[in-house]
């Protein structure tokens, strides 16, 4: 799989586009196209077809356009994918207009995020060690340490967590991705896959060699999982919990 960068062609033309605040010819034909109408279109493709198939020439072909007229709008791939991802970001719910406690805003923004990824699949292939920093991204962020803020966390916290939640569903949206693409490039269901394979398994896995794994086999604990997804955001949630209630204690003795 081929992993593509955030950040990986010009940032300052990037930013310029993604704010808008690049300079505008005083005369000629009004632009045909908008920078959001190319994003879009990257999107559709990439959606549809992966990353691997987005191109210049494939997103111009999209918008019936020539190639070398796509170049007046965005410099190149480079920074289309940064657009593309503050694009995508708009999508998600702004955790400070959520309904509840900051516990109940963070569940409903993971598995909204959840299920964009499972949208669009390709955003997993880029790396956002040097994001975007769009206003979309921007915007998100600032509503989530504003929610945040009712924790009564100092403000490094504050960042730490926002930081940490981020990172926990994008790894499980990776694992989650991933089956749901092997099921629909191979034709068999996870279910499937391991059934097939129950009785030359059911030899393998002996009690002498694995006791343990035996023993859950024998017990059903693995024809009836846990959603690891929601397993994992919620011991995730009671260890923030935890750590505010902590903090809090600490103040009070202070």
């Amino acid at each position: 799989m081929t992993t593509e960068y955030s950040g990986g062609g010009d940032p300052t033309r990037s930013l310029e586009l993604l704010w808008d605040v690049q300079a505008r010819p005083r005369r000629g034909p009004k632009p045909r196209l908008t920078v959001r109408a190319i994003a879009e279109a990257a999107i559709e493709v990439a959606d549809a077809e992966g990353l691997a198939a987005l191109s210049m020439r494939r997103v111009a072909e999209q918008l019936g356009v020539s190639p070398m007229s796509l170049y007046t709008y965005v410099p190149g791939k480079a920074e289309l994918l940064d657009i593309m991802l503050d694009t995508v970001q708009g999508e998600a719910p702004l955790l400070d207009e959520l309904p509840g406690d900051w516990r109940a805003r963070v569940e409903h923004w993971a598995r909204e995020s959840l299920a964009s990824h499972h949208r669009h699949p390709w955003v997993l292939q880029v790396a956002t060690t040097r994001p975007p920093m769009g206003p979309n991204e921007l915007t998100w962020a600032e509503s989530a340490m504003r929610a945040l803020g009712e924790t009564g966390l100092p403000p490094r916290e504050i960042v730490a967590v926002v930081g940490s939640l981020d990172d926990y569903v994008r790894g499980a949206a990776r694992r989650a991705v991933d089956a749901a693409q092997a099921e629909r490039r191979i034709g068999t269901t996870e279910e499937q896959h391991y059934r097939d394979r129950a009785p030359l398994l059911e030899r393998l896995i002996t009690a002498d060699r694995f006791p343990t794994m035996h023993r859950f086999h024998h017990a059903g604990v693995f024809d009836d999982p846990l959603d690891a997804f929601e397993f994992g955001l919620r011991r995730l949630l009671d260890g923030i919990e935890a750590f505010i209630s902590h903090t809090e204690s600490n103040d009070s003795v202070t």
